[in-house]
């Protein structure tokens, strides 16, 4: 193999594995709302759909939602499933709405396998819509961290 050649593999090589982190699909499963692809990219915004059905991540500190206090639920933007109270929202200084707990059978957890380590993705029960991720180093009481992205979510004012 000349170098030109090995330069074109390489090149190639290093597309190939950059698309499969950046576009990831979503996962499988069994979900109360299902919908094409076209029927979710014609209800959600570009941003929701690469986020919701192709697991993206948002900017950090680009959400709205890092501001609001008032009272309510954070409720899924796809399907309206109320996910996580106002009071349990807190600033992680992350850059995502976080949450230190998660409303009763509002979400399904997977294992992340994507950017060189093992996370624990968040998605919506009935929908499936990925929101972000969980991590073990919230506050108490439960020492939980969702760290979610905003376009995922609407606050729904009590």
């Amino acid at each position: 193999m000349n170098r030109r050649n090995l330069m074109k593999a390489t090149a190639a090589t290093a597309l190939f594995l950059g698309l499969g982190l950046s576009i990831r699909k979503p996962h499988a499963g069994s979900f109360e709302i299902t919908k094409t692809e076209a029927e979710w990219k014609a209800i959600l915004t570009p941003e929701q759909f690469a986020v919701m059905r192709q697991e993206d991540t948002e900017r950090p500190f680009t959400s709205a939602l890092l501001d609001e206090h008032r009272k309510g639920t954070f409720d899924c933007a796809a399907c309206d499933l109320p996910l996580y109270a106002s009071e349990t929202k807190y600033d992680s200084g992350t850059g995502w709405p976080s949450f230190f707990d998660v409303l009763p059978n509002a979400v399904g957890k997977k294992e992340d396998n994507t950017l060189f380590t093992t996370r624990t993705e968040v998605h919506c029960r009935r929908c499936g819509g990925h929101l972000g991720h969980v991590f073990e180093d919230g506050p108490q009481p439960t020492g939980l961290r969702y760290c979610m992205n905003g376009v995922a979510l609407k606050f729904v004012a009590a």
